[in-house]
């Protein structure tokens, strides 16, 4: 058996949702007529506490749309250097909303009021101005890390105090929720939109979520039909995304439990080194450098012993957990990295 530990979203529809998909009350919701995608925005505004919410088939569209709605072409977008805005989304804030990233690294990826507000710039002759703060909670490269409310709130209040409005990447904002214990609305009260996914975390099949106003909605959908997102009989999809939604966040807590085992035995391995103390969540960044192995090699050779697990540069490889790997799977996994990388240093040696 092959133990999939390159991301969260290679998950497989557990039989609930496969039997509400089958099941799934559909019409055309280009129309507004699909009862299941209708249900399953309405449940998405609730818990985010946004007037409304809008169904996309991904988070990268998602995101596209929180930006454009908030900002205008020739602007600028602060985010964090490792964004998954600004890195995996194929320049979309460029491409659809004509705007360029204003990139600020931060120490684990979770950025602080005093670092955006020394890059914000006014309306000038020189320069674009700043449209929009975005910041990513859980920061994906940041190694699952999740913003202090205080944070977000700070953030917030410094951004609309100066007339400028903040979109939330919460892609696995139910992880920031069981991590902080709180939940989500509260959260992303402060900001004024936000993206999750569905299809992450939560384990559905397909889809992610966009909440905000009422009016930003509306206009979001515009959004998403010139994206080429405007979806017929999509209740198919809803209903999965209805079950992950209701029923797995609280299915969490154990993908939490299983990353910091991992990185607490990881730590104890020759060649690899992690600070245990960092993982909050569900993602884990180890370094494999010390074995003598670049990430790419650390990762072939653990293919061959039936693990997959990325690298994310040369010297970096990411674990992340989900409910379609379990204890018994993760401790499979621990010793095929033992093996490799003992084999490495041992080769090293010889």
């Amino acid at each position: 058996m092959t133990i999939d530990l390159r991301s969260d979203t290679v998950t497989k529809p557990t039989p609930a949702m496969r039997r509400a998909m089958f099941e799934a009350e559909v019409g055309d919701d280009v129309y507004g007529e699909d009862p299941t995608v209708n249900r399953l925005e309405q449940r998405a505004a609730e818990i985010t506490g946004k007037e409304a919410a809008l169904f996309v088939p991904t988070g990268t569209m998602g995101n596209t749309i929180g930006i454009k709605v908030h900002t205008e072409h020739g602007q600028e977008v602060i985010c964090e250097a490792r964004s998954h805005v600004l890195n995996y989304e194929l320049a979309m804030m460029a491409w659809f909303s004509g705007c360029v990233a204003r990139p600020v690294f931060a120490d684990g990826g979770i950025l602080s009021w005093a670092q955006i507000e020394r890059e914000i710039r006014p309306l000038g002759p020189h320069w674009a101005p700043t449209g929009l703060i975005e910041i990513e909670n859980t920061h994906n490269m940041g190694g699952g890390t999740v913003y202090p409310m205080d944070t977000v709130r700070e953030i917030s209040d410094g951004a609309h105090a100066l007339g400028l409005k903040v979109h939330m990447d919460g892609a696995r904002v139910f992880n920031a929720a069981e991590a902080l214990g709180v939940p989500v609305r509260e959260i992303v009260a402060p900001v004024d939109t936000v993206m999750f996914c569905l299809s992450k975390a939560l384990g559905a099949p397909v889809g992610s979520m966009l909440a905000g106003t009422r009016d930003d909605m509306a206009r979001a959908r515009l959004y998403r039909k010139r994206l080429g997102g405007g979806m017929r009989q999509a209740g198919v999809l809803a209903a999965a995304g209805l079950i992950a939604l209701e029923e797995h966040p609280q299915l969490l807590a154990r993908d939490h439990a299983n990353a910091r085992f991992l990185a607490e035995a990881l730590a104890k391995i020759p060649g690899i080194t992690i600070d245990p103390g960092k993982v909050q969540t569900n993602i884990l960044i180890f370094d494999v450098s010390s074995t003598g192995l670049s990430a790419a090699e650390f990762s072939a050779r653990l293919k061959s012993r039936g693990v997959l697990i990325n690298g994310i540069n040369a010297r970096e490889m990411r674990i992340v957990t989900h409910y379609d790997v379990d204890r018994a799977g993760c401790e499979q996994a621990l010793e095929a990295i033992e093996q490799v990388a003992a084999g490495a240093v041992t080769g090293a040696r010889a």
